[in-house]
């Protein structure tokens, strides 16, 4: 393999379509090593291992978005501690987000049953 590929090169080395590719671009999780010529976009090894971070991040269940803040670091601090900080940071807030909505739902859930024990008794109190 060559220092140097295009996008369909790239696309199916990391298992995505050069559409895939494209856009993570215009979210500015991913970019062209270079361009040269005609437009023709040339990536690297680099653009490889960030395009199999994102996927790693995605199945922790963080969005594009949040990706977006977290994929420099690591490549930034070659050691992954400041990026993987930040995805602890926010699968927490995500897990706090989750009991909230579970004790939402709880909450829901009891009123329902209060509700349909009610209905059920004025029901019953007119058949009689």
């Amino acid at each position: 393999m060559t220092d140097k590929m295009r996008i369909g090169e790239l696309a199916a080395i990391a298992g995505v379509t050069p559409r895939t590719i494209r856009y993570y671009e215009n979210l500015g999780l991913l970019s062209p090593n270079e361009r040269e010529g005609k437009g023709f976009r040339y990536y690297t090894q680099t653009e490889v291992a960030k395009l199999q971070k994102i996927d790693c991040l995605k199945s922790l269940g963080l969005t594009l978005e949040e990706i977006t803040t977290v994929i420099d670091l690591y490549f930034e601090d070659r050691t992954g501690i400041k990026g993987k900080q930040k995805v602890l940071e926010i699968l927490q807030f995500h897990l706090q987000e989750t009991d909230e909505k579970i004790a939402a739902l709880g909450n829901f859930r009891s009123d329902l049953e209060t509700n349909i024990l009610r209905i059920k008794q004025q029901i019953k109190e007119l058949s009689s």
